[in-house]
Order: C-alpha cells, then structure tokens, then sequence
C-alpha cells in the first residue's frame, strides 16, 4: 500500500481494521446492523394505525370521524390511515416529524386532551398546526396518492375540474380546498356584530 493511500481516509479504516482484528469488526458490523434494524423496526412500528389509536384521545375522537370520510371506506377499498396522511416517507423528513411528534406525547401523558371536551377546546389549534404543516409541504403526503399531473378532469364532476384547474392554476394546495376531508371542522369565532357568534368552516 503506497504512502498516498495509508494517509487516506480508506488506507485509515484499512489499518484500523487490521489493528483490531477480524472476528472483532465483524462483531462489529453485526452490531451496527442489529442496532439499525431495530431502530428501523421501533420506528415503523410507531408508523401504524394500530400505535396512532392506542391513545384513546385519538381513538374516540379523530379516529371516530375519520371512519365515516371516503379515505377509510370507499368503493375502491383503497384506505389511507393516519400515517399516510400524517407522516412523511422519505426518511429525513419523517424522522423530523417523528421528532415533532414527541410533543404529542408529552401531552397525551400531561392529559391536555384527554377528554372530547379537553379535546374539542384546542381543535381549532391543533387542526391549524397540521394545516400549516400541510400548506408548508404543499401538502406531499396527499400528493403520495393523488399526483396533480395525473388527474383526468373529464372523469370529475363540472365543478370539481373547474375548482382543480382554478386552485392549480393559482398555485393552491390541497389542504387549501379540503381541510375537512377526514375529520371534522373545529367552529370558529368571528366578531359579526355583537354577541361573538359560532361557525363553521366549510370543505
């Protein structure tokens, strides 16, 4: 081995190697490998429908509204559950998300929401951190399954190919249009006049 490749960065993992003897880096090599599966594995597992609904603040209310919308029944049978639309696939970005879900956690142990009146109080905060989140992303994990360049308008309805080509046109996304498309819409106040006054965002 020249004099070059020792001052390399191969020729030094090469020495390395050799100094600590074969049997101990292919322990090594094992070692990593196991450890990457199993975080890979803990990791997927907190990637499920089942884990998502294990808190029973999602189970009785989200996950409730959520089994009457077109995404977990239809006449395709073609169901999106809570981590095709909540967590990203490229690994980066779900890890980061993964990261900001700790938060969620905290709070399920704190028992922020853990009642439907606890939970309904704060909808309208937690629904517009995942809109923003959505409109931030424009809105990639819907595109996981609803690609813009392959929709063919003359197989939707008159309106709905009018608002598609309208909202791309002008450089929407998808959470823009159809917030309501999985759970329901928190009300919102609006100073109209005097008493404040409930309503209700519309899909």
């Amino acid at each position: 081995m020249s004099q070059q490749q020792n001052g390399s960065w191969l020729g030094r993992v090469w020495g390395w190697l050799k100094r600590i003897g074969p049997w101990t880096a292919i322990g090594l090599f094992a070692g990593g490998v196991i450890a990457w599966g199993g975080f890979n594995w803990s990791l997927e597992l907190t990637n499920t429908e089942r884990f998502c609904i294990s808190c029973h603040e999602m189970q009785e209310n989200v996950f409730k509204e959520y089994r009457n919308t077109v995404h977990y029944t239809n006449r395709t049978g073609v169901r999106a559950t809570c981590p095709d639309c909540h967590v990203p696939r490229e690994w980066v970005h779900k890890i980061v998300r993964k990261i900001q879900a700790s938060n969620e956690l905290w709070h399920h142990m704190l028992g922020s929401v853990d009642t439907p009146e606890k939970f309904n109080a704060k909808r309208l905060v937690l629904a517009q951190h995942e809109w923003d989140r959505m409109k931030k992303t424009d809105s990639r994990e819907c595109r996981n399954c609803h690609g813009y360049d392959y929709m063919d308008y003359t197989e939707q309805g008159r309106r709905s190919s009018a608002q598609h080509i309208k909202g791309f046109s002008e450089g929407k996304t998808c959470i823009d249009c159809h917030q309501g498309i999985a759970h329901a819409l928190p009300p919102i106040e609006q100073n109209i006049g005097a008493p404040k006054e409930q309503v209700t965002l519309s899909r």
